[in-house]
């Protein structure tokens, strides 16, 4: 059942619909995001912004968006934004009790874990990972069988069930850390091929890979980072998801986090973020003095997370993430196993 006690909430009920007092009401946000946006598009989103901020509150919930959401998102409705991991340990600490996780559905199921007696809700249950998707637990068992004794650490862009087969998680920052903290002369890392090349060259720790990769980031070429240096004289600054010929053209390689702390260092005048879009449409506000060049790749499962489902996620409290109890116990040890490790920045 739906409560419509207040009149909030059965305003909700409708589809949101434009009020020229939204503008006036709004104008700081309409400002932060005009660079970002066309001015229709500022008003079609304004209406869906304005309905959610209202229900959110009415239902006590709190909003957490990844850093790969569209700029709407991030900036119009979102209370903590930040990587995947980041935004989990925002679930296990925040207050309320109601959380909607906008980004993809391997990180809703990491706040579930982390947080266990909160509603976690995911506004499209279909936004998936191509790296997530790339292995399952059958996969992680037969490599255990292959290579006894041998543990395993996991990149936390999986699934829970591959988690909760896995010794330990790690994030693009803290991956290195975490092979050395096994202790072992060979470490199975999986399940993107790239990123643990890029740790290999890092470590003396012998690295087994799988073969997963990242849709969006093994698309980009060493071209296409050659070209924004030489006609942009950009700054170049790659996620290792990316290909090794790619890695090999960036002034900086690191996680989206260690990106967005390496410009707040340097400030460059120019830089080619080669990741996912929408990553930096939403830094130019914080960093309105540097240029972003493109090349950069649209992620189409974070395109799935949109205001509308937003909002009807909130309305009717739907698309609930469960995790099984025993594979979540499991999954969690090896999250916490990582948090364990040093350093703590996220993917």
């Amino acid at each position: 059942m739906i409560p419509s006690d207040t009149p909030e909430i059965a305003a909700a009920l409708a589809h949101p619909q434009w009020r020229d007092e939204l503008l006036t009401e709004y104008a700081p946000l309409g400002e932060r995001l005009n660079p970002l946006m066309p001015c229709i598009e500022w008003q079609v989103q304004l209406p869906w912004i304005d309905a959610i901020l209202k229900l959110k509150r009415q239902r006590g919930a709190v909003i957490l968006a990844h850093s790969y959401q569209t700029p709407e998102i991030f900036h119009g409705v979102a209370d903590i934004t930040g990587d995947s991991l980041a935004l989990a340990q925002a679930a296990a600490t925040c207050e309320s009790d109601l959380i909607v996780l906008c980004g993809v559905h391997f990180m809703a199921e990491s706040a579930k874990i982390l947080a266990p007696h909160k509603t976690v809700l995911i506004p499209d249950p279909e936004a998936g990972c191509s790296l997530a998707s790339s292995i399952t637990a059958s996969d992680v068992l037969e490599l255990r069988r292959q290579h006894p004794g041998v543990p395993v650490v996991s990149y936390v862009n999986t699934s829970a069930a591959v988690k909760a087969v896995s010794d330990a998680c790690c994030t693009s920052a803290n991956a290195v850390q975490v092979v050395e903290a096994m202790g072992s002369e060979r470490v199975i890392f999986l399940p993107d091929a790239y990123l643990g090349a890029h740790v290999a060259k890092h470590t003396q720790v012998e690295i087994i890979l799988w073969h997963g990769r990242c849709e969006v980031h093994e698309k980009f070429t060493a071209a296409q980072a050659r070209h924004a240096r030489e006609r942009f004289d950009a700054k170049l600054l790659a996620h290792p998801e990316c290909p090794p010929e790619v890695l090999a053209e960036a002034d900086f390689v690191g996680s989206t986090s260690a990106m967005t702390n390496w410009l707040d260092r340097e400030r460059p005048p120019r830089v080619a973020l080669i990741t996912e879009c929408s990553m930096a449409d939403n830094l130019r506000v914080r960093f309105p003095e540097t240029s972003f060049i493109k090349p950069c790749n649209l992620c189409p499962h974070m395109q799935k997370i949109t205001l509308p489902k937003i909002h009807a996620a909130l309305l009717h409290r739907q698309h609930a993430v469960e995790v099984p109890p025993e594979i979540a116990r499991k999954a969690k040890r090896a999250l916490q196993r990582m948090l364990a490790v040093g350093r703590r920045e996220t993917v």
